[in-house]
């Protein structure tokens, strides 16, 4: 800063050339006596070390050298006076600087310091340099410290000590030095100032880290130009761009104390640009975590590929890194189509995660949906190994083996996160994904722990809200989120989106609102919980058809689905992930607990149900499943009943459930209720020595009865009459559906009693 260029100040005194009229051998006042005609003062016009120049005699104790105008002080600028002097003859006297301080009533301004260090000649001829500084700051280096009251001065020069030397004075100079203390006065630090050209063609890094270094907690100030940084860089000031940079793709650009979106879209010129640079740098030191896009809306033109964005494609990262706070605007074009390729393979159920084999392979992408003959739903490519012509897989692809012609699609999602290796401990949290129906929303690397999204909005997804291409589900953590549909407007049953899929262990889905989806979630692992979601499904149709909401693929998944509104869709429990479909020596169908969920339907057939098991080979049967404390409700229609067993592919052996318990539920419009342990009210008007006790179809997924729990009898049970006190024995599984339970008596008897039969063992 320069107030004698910027403001148009006038600062410099006359050259004594120009006459001695305006110097004054007083205080410079107006009426003060001048040197002009003075016996003790002569103008020298040619002198070896100064040119023209003024031979001064001290004739008084202290003798003043005043400019007679008015030099301005401003607050906030400081003023450099400089003089240069020499002994000619005689007693060498000391000088100083000296000013008089005046008001804007034209008063001296006392108490402040008016006059510079002293320094006395020494030797005759010698050029002596005397330099002071006035300003209104007390910093270093100011010598005279005059506050805000001055606005003028009376600068020049005093000589004191002995009389009678000879002194020649050069011109007396007076700039704006406030330059000088540029670097202390502000808090801020310019790269220019450094030797940043900002010619965009100049490297400026050296420059860049040498501003950097003097900033010392200072910010540090980018001045308008285009600033060509051809390697990486850390800047660690706080720091305030005003011009754009420009860095080589793979340059990072490290801002330590201000590392966010807004800083990075002024650093680059534009928000898209500053995304990618900032996603670019959140995988490496910034001395952050987190990166805040500051509530902003950042158009996005292509996928964000983060690991090639980060430099780390094929690496593992397992630090806790957070995206956080914005929204990503998904523009429509044709980086955002979908690739198909179709490639003949060979599935061999001895490898159930492999395709060998694999033509045309080289044109397959990583985290492409396989899909053929026989396919578990939502199998994606893990791995692709070039050499070996194979296709890894994310899980099991099912039980049909053989070679056949597969159709590999990769979807693009706006977060795309496959090109790591692994990746740990990664947050999405108040992030709005506006895919447009042009996109799908995030894709998860191959491997990895706990990948979380919080408080996020996955809008109109083309095809897919979250796909895992393989175990980097792992702990998957969703809270709190909402997923719309692109697709609210078909028929549930012509939608083909899938809201999430998993195939790991221990996801937690909490929380989440999902609107009219093809699936909520496709779901292989154990260990998970879906608590507190609310999905549904429906459609305007009368009646309608109603997909799978939650569909299990493992068999006993040890997993909760607890507290949920459940709309117009149902869970599903199957094994077409299996290699092997018929039971053996695993567990069957179970370690499942649905409790304390809201049900609900409307406009739907008859035949639907909200629990379905679809075995997909014979054998299985149920183990361990609670289905306690839910709501069941139908609108506009009655359904059949809440359980089936969809026999598609194979049935259920009932005759081996085990350790099932449902009750405690509430059905409205339900034909036909379940229950297990099941009462029934047996009334026998017809003497007989057998009762044949029917539970009416109240035992779930076709059970039979098994097991009579209890006979209790309701009043007298009577024989022609007379009283009797018989017990009874049971006979379970009668009929030929074996779904009936007898009652044998000693003698042909009447009356009534409550029966509770079982359709499991324990």
């Amino acid at each position: 800063m320069n107030k004698a260029i910027t403001d148009g100040l006038v600062l410099m005194p006359p050259p004594f050339s120009a006459g001695l009229g305006v110097w004054s051998s007083g205080d410079g006042t107006p009426g003060s006596p001048t040197y002009a005609g003075a016996a003790n003062a002569a103008y020298v016009p040619a002198d070896p070390d100064f040119g023209g120049s003024l031979d001064l005699i001290k004739t008084a104790d202290r003798q003043k050298l005043r400019y007679m105008g008015q030099t301005p002080i401003v607050p906030g600028m400081y003023l450099r006076v400089r003089v240069r002097i020499k002994a000619i003859s005689g007693n060498l006297p000391t000088v100083r600087i000296a000013a008089w301080a005046g008001d804007a009533a034209g008063r001296n301004v006392a108490g402040v310091i008016q006059e510079g260090q002293p320094l006395t000649l020494t030797r005759y001829g010698s050029v002596f340099t005397l330099e002071a500084v006035i300003g209104s700051g007390r910093r270093a280096g100011v010598d005279m410290v005059w506050g805000t009251v001055p606005v003028y001065a009376h600068v020049g020069l005093d000589l004191t000590g002995p009389n009678g030397g000879v002194v020649r004075i050069d011109d007396i100079e007076v700039v704006d030095g406030t330059d000088v203390f540029h670097r202390v006065m502000m808090d801020w630090v310019d790269v220019r100032d450094y030797g940043a050209m900002g010619d965009g063609v100049t490297d400026d890094s050296a420059a860049f880290l040498l501003a950097d270094a003097a900033a010392a907690g200072r910010t540090l100030v980018i001045s308008a130009g285009n600033y060509l940084l051809n390697g990486n860089i850390t800047l660690n000031a706080q720091v305030r761009f005003e011009g754009r940079l420009t860095m080589p793709e793979t340059a990072r650009l490290s801002l330590t104390q201000n590392f966010d979106l807004p800083t990075y879209a002024r650093a680059f010129g534009n928000e898209a640009e500053g995304l990618r640079r900032a996603i670019q740098a959140l995988f490496f030191f910034t001395d952050h975590v987190v990166l805040d896009l500051g509530g902003r809306t950042v158009d996005v033109t292509a996928p964000l590929d983060v690991a090639t964005l980060a430099g780390r494609r094929g690496e593992q990262f397992a630090r806790r890194r957070v995206l956080t706070n914005g929204q990503l605007s998904v523009v429509p074009g044709p980086a955002w189509e979908s690739a198909t390729v179709s490639a003949q393979a060979t599935f061999s159920t001895a490898q159930p995660t492999l395709l060998t084999g694999v033509q045309n392979i080289a044109s397959i992408a990583v985290g492409s949906l396989v899909t053929g003959p026989g396919v578990a739903r939502e199998t994606y490519v893990r791995a692709v190994n070039l050499a070996a012509q194979t296709v890894e897989l994310s899980a099991p692809a099912g039980y049909t083996g053989g070679t056949r012609v597969y159709g590999f699609t990769r979807h693009r999602y706006v977060l795309d996160f496959t090109g790591f290796g692994k990746l740990d401990k990664f947050e999405v949290t108040n992030i709005e994904l506006l895919c447009s129906g042009a996109a799908s929303g995030v894709i998860l690397a191959p491997a990895g722990l706990t990948f979380r999204m919080h408080g996020c909005v996955v809008n109109a997804p083309k095809d897919r809200g979250l796909t895992s291409i393989g175990l980097g589900c792992q702990g998957l953590l969703v809270d709190e989120c909402q997923f719309l549909s692109n697709e609210q407007s078909l028929r549930a049953q012509d939608r083909t989106s899938v809201c999430l899929n998993i195939n790991a262990n221990d996801a937690k889905i909490r929380d989440n609102r999902i609107v009219r989806f093809g699936n909520f979630a496709i779901v292989h692992g154990t260990g998970h919980m879906f608590i507190g979601n609310h999905f549904f499904q429906g459609d305007e149709e009368t009646p309608g058809v109603r997909r799978a909401g939650i569909v299990f693929t493992a068999i006993n998944i040890r997993a909760a689905v607890t507290g949920n509104y459940i709309d117009n869709t149902f869970i599903e429990l199957t094994n077409e992930r299996e290699s092997d479909p018929a039971f053996g020596n695993q567990f069957s169908f179970g370690g499942l607990t649905i409790t304390g969920n809201t049900f609900v339907v409307s406009n739907m057939v008859p035949s639907f149900a909200f629990v379905v098991i679809t075995p997909h080979g014979p054998g299985h049967f149920i183990q361990g499943l609670s289905i306690t404390d839910n709501v069941f409700r139908t609108f506009n229609g009655t359904i059949d009943r809440v359980d089936k067993v969809d026999t598609s592919f194979a049935a259920l052996d009932p005759g081996r459930y085990r350790n099932i318990t449902v009750q405690g539920n509430a059905f409205n419009g339900i034909t036909t209720p379940i229950f297990n342990p099941t009462f029934v009210r047996h009334t026998q008007t017809g003497a007989a020595a057998t009762w044949t006790i029917d539970p009416l179809g109240t035992l779930p997924f076709g059970g039979r009865a098994r097991n009579v729990v209890s006979v209790v009898a309701d009043g007298p049970i009577s024989a022609g009459g007379a009283l009797r006190f018989d017990a009874p024995f049971a006979r379970a599984e009668q009929g030929g559906a074996l779904n009936l339970v007898t009652l044998n008596w000693p003698l042909a008897v009447t009356g009534a009693a409550n029966v509770t039969i079982r359709a499991d063992n324990p």
